[in-house]
């Protein structure tokens, strides 16, 4: 499980959220209902009425300067990425194996 007390301040939202909501509702809910940026890089956590799942929102958007990710094509695969395959990503570089030959 992410460690949410290591990104930052936590804000619980009291009471039950609808669980269908998606992340704009949510971000509108912390910015109208509590005057609160959903952009500043607090954790907002939302729980439904059953108590057994809850969601944190959480904005995370990055921008490079220079160069562009190499994102993986193919839309019918989803990866699970190793640490080192993270960083390659946010460094810009390929998360595929280069092989020199």
């Amino acid at each position: 499980m992410i460690n949410l007390a290591e990104l930052g301040r936590v804000f619980i939202v009291c009471g039950k959220t609808d669980m269908r909501r998606g992340i704009d509702s949510l971000a509108y809910i912390v910015k109208k209902s509590f005057n609160l940026d959903p952009f500043s890089g607090c954790v907002f956590l939302f729980c439904g009425s059953r108590r057994d799942r809850f969601t944190a929102l959480y904005w995370v958007h990055k921008r490079f300067e220079n160069g562009k990710l190499v994102w993986p094509n193919n839309e019918d695969e989803v990866r699970e990425l190793s640490d080192e395959q993270v960083m390659r990503l946010m460094q810009g570089f390929t998360i595929d194996q280069l092989h020199c030959t």
